[in-house]
């Protein structure tokens, strides 16, 4: 698998920006990305060693228009936490 295509891209949000303190950067993931994959993906993207990677599957959202109703897609986020004092330069790509 391409591993460029499991990182969707990453999330700037308030919290993920808190997290980014404690060495800890989001990412929305690919729904078939594993923890194994991600991590050898952020090594060889980032050149950065994670510790750990959590994943989280988000459930689509009920939305509407007019009368036609329906869900926003499910999607899965990734929480990175690196070796403290490495970082990932989040706003380069986006």
């Amino acid at each position: 698998a391409d591993l460029s295509r499991l990182l969707v891209k990453p999330l700037v949000t308030e919290k993920a920006s808190i997290l980014q303190s404690e060495s800890k950067y989001v990412f929305a993931v690919s729904t078939e990305a594993n923890k194994i994959n991600l991590k050898r993906a952020i090594k060889a993207i980032y050149k950065v060693d994670p510790l750990s990677v959590n994943i989280i599957s988000v459930k689509g959202k009920k939305v509407r228009q007019g009368k036609q109703r329906g869900y926003t897609k499910n999607w899965r986020k990734a929480i990175i936490t690196l070796k403290p004092g490495q970082t990932i330069q989040v706003y380069e790509g986006l």
